[in-house]
This record gives C-alpha cells, structure tokens and sequence, in this order.
C-alpha cells in the first residue's frame, strides 16, 4: 500500500486527528507523528507518496529527498511553507483547504472588537472579585464603553473573511470602507470602496484581511499608525508580520489608540518579552480564530477530499499549479 503521512497533527484536537487518520486509511497506511523538527522530515517521509503538514517547510531539497512524493497536503489555507514552484518542477500536487474557517475568523474579528466595546472580560472579572458587591449603585463601570451603531470599519483585504466580516459589520449598523482590488460595482451594498490610506486615516476601526506577502510586510508601520484617527481600534487576524509591532505597542501605551485585538503575531509563539505582551489595552488571544470545532471538521473533510481526488487523477484546489 501506498505510504501516508502526516507531519503535524497536532493542530488537530484528538476526535479529529483519529477521524483524518481513519478516513485516509482506504489510501494507503498511514503514519501520523505530532510534530516533526526539521531534520526529522525527509527520514519520516521517506518512501511517501502522499505527505500532509501544516507548519513544517516543505522546501526544494526535501522534494529531492523525496522521490516517491506526489502529492503535499496542507493542513491549512496558507501555503508559504511549501516550495510551490519546485513541487510543480517535480509533478507535485499541493493541495491546500480555502475558505474552511471564514466564518470562524470573522467571528473572532466581532469577539475582539465586542471584547474592546464592552470589555465583558473585565466586569465578569470585576464582579468575580466582589467589585459590584461592594458598590453603593445597581451599576457598577470604571471604564468608557462603546456603541458600534454608526462607527466606521475600515477592512484591507475583501476576500472570504473581509466578505464575512463586512456582513457582520453591516449587521451592527456599522459603515464597511474596504480597500481592494475589487471594482466598486462588485461590492455588496453598502460597502464602499476606498484606498489604503482612507482606511487608516478616516476609519474608527481598522481589520486586516489580507495575505502577507514580500511586498506589505510590516505595512502597520509607525507613518500610517500615526495617520489612523485618535482614539481608534485596530484589529488583526491575518498575519502578524503585517505589523511594526513595537509601533503599535507604543500607539497603544501613549494612548494614540484605544485598544488592538491581536489573534497573530509576528513570531508564534511570542518569546517572554514581545513588546506587546505587557500592553494593557492590547488584547492578544494564541491564534485560535481558525479553531472552532466546526471549522476544524470542514479542514478534515476538505483534506480527504483533495487526497482522494488526486488519488483518482483529478486534483483539486491544487496551488502549485497556480500562476
């Protein structure tokens, strides 16, 4: 039988590494390792003509090392580990899973930003702890909160999760500005399409959306946090090399912003010290927004399916294949 494996399930909770495994066993017999270090890669994937991993690199000598691989599959949309160019050299499938957590990620987006408006965190603590108890009012605040009715989300980006987010934000009475390459007749309503500048410089709440790549890395930079209204929200659950995140810590400490809603970082996980870690009003959670327990069950029947369509001759969602 063909050999199978699976680089990295630990991205997976347990239910679903079992249901991955036993749905791929029709294709071949399957190894499965938690996490593999980079050195580990080419023995434990030796002789496999299928391969799957979520953050381990697949590069252009591991490919060589691998002459029997024919198909890479991706535990995840993004696919910048993987080598695509030498994987389309080689006749290699890579297959990745799109759009499996849009509306898990949009979610988290409105779970930051409500987090920011309302701070439920902190009274369900404050209540925890006896501060509404002792207090002489049937109200207790000792912060500003936020009305999002009326306020202004800027989103960079306006693929699937812009899309999803925009709907939610349409749905709070929010105005959605957006810059992408989209034309403005290909907009929902009430959706308005402005440049990169007008998102920062006139919005009340600007969410990343969009992929990173050589061209905006660290485009969050100091210039155009300065240039974001006072008192703004800013929110990222794209990618965190997209900021300058000393700049940011320092907008947030200097009140220049009201608070960030962070789902990513630029290194993860974040060494002890990462300049935001010990930022107040910046809201860090660990790059969760993917996880939902349904997002994760969509990412294990699409990963199936792409191994069972290559397997019959006939790849899907295969980005090597791509430009």
């Amino acid at each position: 039988m063909d050999k199978i494996v699976i680089l990295d399930a630990y991205t997976l909770c347990l239910d679903n590494r079992a249901m991955l495994k036993d749905a791929l066993a029709p294709y071949g017999t399957v190894e499965m390792y938690d996490r593999t270090l980079p050195h580990e890669v080419a023995e434990r994937a030796a002789g496999a003509k299928y391969v799957f991993t979520n953050k381990v690199v697949m590069d252009a000598a591991t490919m060589a090392a691998l002459p029997q691989l024919r198909f890479i599959g991706v535990l995840a949309t993004g696919y910048n580990i993987i080598d695509t160019e030498a994987a389309s050299e080689r006749g290699i499938v890579v297959a990745n899973v799109p759009a499996y957590s849009t509306e898990s990620v949009a979610q988290m987006v409105f779970a930051h930003l409500l987090n920011i408006a309302q701070r439920v965190g902190h009274y369900a603590e404050e209540v925890r702890k006896g501060a509404w108890s002792g207090q002489p009012d049937f109200s207790y605040r000792n912060t500003p909160l936020l009305e999002l009715h009326g306020k202004t989300i800027g989103l960079v980006g306006f693929g699937n999760t812009g899309q999803a987010t925009a709907r939610i934000a349409l749905g709070f009475g929010m105005q959605v500005k957006v810059c992408t390459s989209k034309a403005q007749e290909q907009l929902p309503d009430g959706v308005e399409k402005v440049t990169l500048d007008e998102v920062f410089e006139g919005c009340d709440v600007v969410s990343l959306h969009c992929p990173l790549t050589s061209d905006n890395a660290r485009m969050v930079n100091r210039e155009r946090i300065a240039s974001m209204k006072p008192g703004a929200i800013f929110i990222n659950t794209a990618r965190g090399g997209l900021v300058d995140e000393e700049a940011l810590a320092d907008a947030l400490r200097e009140g220049r912003l009201t608070a960030a809603g962070l789902d990513v970082l630029s290194t993860e996980p974040p060494a002890v010290g990462h300049p935001l870690l010990a930022v107040e009003n910046c809201f860090i959670t660990p790059h969760i927004a993917w996880a939902s327990r349904e997002a994760i069950d969509r990412l294990v029947a699409v990963t199936v399916g792409n191994l069972k369509a290559a397997a019959g001759g006939h790849p899907v969602n295969d980005v090597a294949t791509r430009g």
